[in-house]
């Protein structure tokens, strides 16, 4: 009996690698087939540290994978990195996780689009808005009639 290939995922992701968002989404992709997943992590500065490393992300990820996941740092600029990521590696397709909308460089920069032009299938996690603790406060306490 012969074995099937597995899906192969590349995540790309920066300051949201190990995000709830992105967690629950490997392991709901994880559970619909056996897929293996690879974490690129572009735009680090050289010097630039992190709050957050390679080895804890993989290592989150991996849980929700229910399998090893391997990563690696990209170049600084994303597109590029992905272009090249995909050139040396075999993937049916692309996971981006980013920040909230407000706050992302990359749906800025309309990387899911260029992505997609490369000729695999993008899949975006973008995690809501947050209100501002004072975003919120001035919610709760202004005195706007309803």
């Amino acid at each position: 009996m012969e074995t099937a290939t597995p899906h192969r995922t590349l995540i790309v992701a920066n300051l949201t690698a190990s995000t709830p968002f992105l967690l629950q989404e490997v392991k709901r992709l994880a559970s619909e087939r056996p897929t293996t997943f690879s974490l690129l992590i572009p735009n680090i500065s050289q010097g630039q540290g992190a709050d957050w490393s390679v080895a804890t992300a993989t290592k989150l990820l991996g849980r929700a994978a229910g399998s090893t996941v391997d990563g690696h740092v990209g170049g600084q600029e994303a597109f590029e990195s992905i272009k090249a990521e995909i050139a040396g590696g075999h993937y049916d397709d692309i996971l981006i996780s980013t920040l909230p909308k407000r706050r992302s460089e990359w749906l800025r920069k309309d990387l899911p689009t260029r992505v997609e032009a490369l000729g695999l299938p993008v899949n975006v996690v973008t995690p809501p808005e947050e209100p501002s603790p004072l975003q919120s406060f001035t919610d709760t306490f202004s005195a706007r009639s309803e």
